[in-house]
């Protein structure tokens, strides 16, 4: 209902009103006229015409003296009535309109949702639209793998829309987050604004939800369902192999490099067999279902064999990018470390000596500044030319040692060298700005990865962190790319120690745990398919 109709109806409630007031006084006007009447007719010398003289008049008795007390009683009763009946009326109707909740006279302040349930709302519609976003791309790949872009352009582009909207909720919401707008009415309209983006994005998925179905065919053609679970299966035994190999190219990245340099990808192995033992069972049982024409169960286990199949891809994904980007951050790095010397050194030329009276020691790399006086001022970090450009050359040092002495990690060896040398120089350039883009990208690329494959328990932050770090990775910002993603990274894995990994010889609680069923079932419930909220779980056995 629009504010238009709603002020509508409070101007003809108003007039209504008015007119039982209006008929209220009328009618005490009315009684108090007729307590008046004997009272204006008592002294005249006829109250009441006279009959012609004759046999008639002659005939009628005397007026008995009582007769004018009864005359004044009986119109003083009446009105008082009339008084009180109109008084009790208007009463019942003005209560009636404050309270109703039927069509008529509106509260001039409608409810409106408590901010915390506001909130609520939005963390939980954030979280939906973002698992129906990842769900919808990991179905719609083996789509496209059967029957091309074209045939599936027009699911490509529901998913891109839905993309699209789902960032600009959560650009709003970290806004949100920071304290903008700060009118609490303004807030309020933030989130609505978070909410509908998500509402937005789920329609734009399920507009498609069922012409997908149609073109699959999973339910109603036994042929389509067998040619959905050939693609399945050879993308199964792919990612089979290719799991071998990762853990093979894990186990050479460890024996040379540092523990950290894989720290991102630990346990991604394990659990790729872990999705890949879950997808094996539901692939047989979905042959079995097919081979006696229980298409509908068979679309269940295959839905949720391709989720799983999906996951073991970007788990092994996960460790081979790490092996690549690895390798080019080492190659990377000498040329690197030189740019940043000769940065360093021009730097110097222009700035007092380190040693000077003004220089002030650097911190440890990492360490807090530290707070001083009573003011509670922090006393600087390097922010003095002299103090900086020592920091970058123990920062430089420590990485030359590194390299030198032992197991070191290279992507953590080329962010601590462009973070020194952009905290001296303000910015990078050259070689410098190419290494702070791998680190950026490759933090990315670990946290999406992370919060793809356990999104059955990573919460609204850390989802809204990753969401920043792509926007700040497409505007250029590789710096502040880079340090996002670690915040995202971070929080999603407390969320997934917090929800536990305990796994199982079927793989259900990983595929739970990765949102690949939906826990609403003791067995885990519908696998999750193309589609919005209202799709989303329509599959059943």
């Amino acid at each position: 209902m629009t504010s238009s109709q709603f002020r509508g109806r409070t101007r003809r409630a108003t007039a209504h009103l008015r007119v039982r007031v209006a008929h209220a006084v009328l009618g005490a006007l009315v009684g108090a006229g007729w307590l008046v009447l004997p009272v204006m007719t008592a002294d005249a010398p006829d109250p009441v015409p006279v009959a012609p003289a004759g046999a008639v008049a002659s005939a009628a008795a005397p007026r008995p003296a009582g007769a004018s007390t009864a005359d004044l009683v009986l119109p003083l009763v009446a009105g008082v009535a009339a008084v009180a009946l109109a008084g009790y009326g208007w009463v019942r109707r003005t209560r009636r309109a404050r309270t109703r909740t039927t069509p008529g006279i509106v509260p001039k302040r409608p409810p409106v949702a408590a901010p915390a349930d506001s909130e609520r709302q939005a963390r939980a519609a954030l979280r939906l639209a973002d698992d129906c976003v990842r769900t919808s791309r990991e179905e719609l790949s083996f789509v496209r793998e059967r029957f091309g872009e074209q045939r599936t352009e027009p699911f490509t582009h529901a998913v891109r829309a839905a993309e699209t909207e789902l960032s600009a909720a959560f650009a709003l919401w970290r806004r949100y987050e920071e304290g903008v707008p700060g009118q609490a009415g303004a807030r309020r309209q933030a989130l609505a604004g978070v909410i509908g983006r998500c509402a937005e994005a789920g329609r734009r998925l399920d507009a498609q939800a069922e012409a997908l179905d149609r073109l699959r065919g999973l339910t109603a053609d036994e042929e389509a369902m067998r040619a959905a679970l050939g693609v399945a299966e050879e993308r199964f035994r792919e990612l089979a192999a290719r799991t071998t190999a990762a853990q093979r190219t894990l186990a050479a990245l460890r024996e040379r490099y540092a523990p950290s340099a894989t720290g991102s990808v630990t346990g991604y192995v394990e659990q790729a067999k872990d999705r890949l033992v879950f997808a094996g069972a539901r692939l047989n049982e979905a042959r079995q279902a097919a081979d006696v024409g229980e298409t509908r169960r068979a679309a269940w286990q295959l839905r949720a064999a391709e989720g799983a199949v999906a996951q073991t891809g970007v788990l092994v994904g996960g460790v081979e990018r790490l092996a690549d980007q690895v390798r080019e951050a080492a190659g990377l790095l000498p040329a690197a470390l030189t740019g940043a010397e000769a940065q360093v050194a021009a730097v110097r030329r222009t700035s007092p000596a380190p040693g000077g009276p003004d220089a002030r020691p650097a911190p440890a790399d990492g360490a807090p500044a530290a707070v001083g006086g009573e003011t509670g001022e922090t006393s600087p970090p390097p922010d003095e030319p002299p103090a900086r450009s020592a920091y970058a050359d123990g920062v430089l040092a420590a990485v030359r040692e590194e390299l030198t002495g032992g197991p070191y990690d290279p992507l953590d060896a080329l962010r601590r060298i462009t973070r020194a040398v952009e905290r001296l120089t303000g910015g990078r350039s050259g070689v410098l700005d190419t290494a702070a883009l791998l680190v950026a990208r490759s933090s990315v690329a670990a946290a999406e990865e992370f919060v793809g494959v356990h999104r059955g328990a990573v919460g609204t932050e850390a989802r809204a962190r990753l969401a920043e770090a792509a926007r700040e990775q497409g505007a250029g910002d590789a710096g502040r790319a880079d340090v996002v993603a670690g915040e995202a990274r971070r929080l999603a894995g407390r969320d997934v120690r917090a929800h536990g990994t305990a796994g199982d010889a079927a793989g259900l609680a990983g595929a739970v745990l990765g949102g690949i069923l939906l826990a609403e079932d003791p067995d885990g419930g519908p696998p999750p398919a193309f589609g919005g909220p209202r799709t989303r779980s329509r599959l059943h056995r």
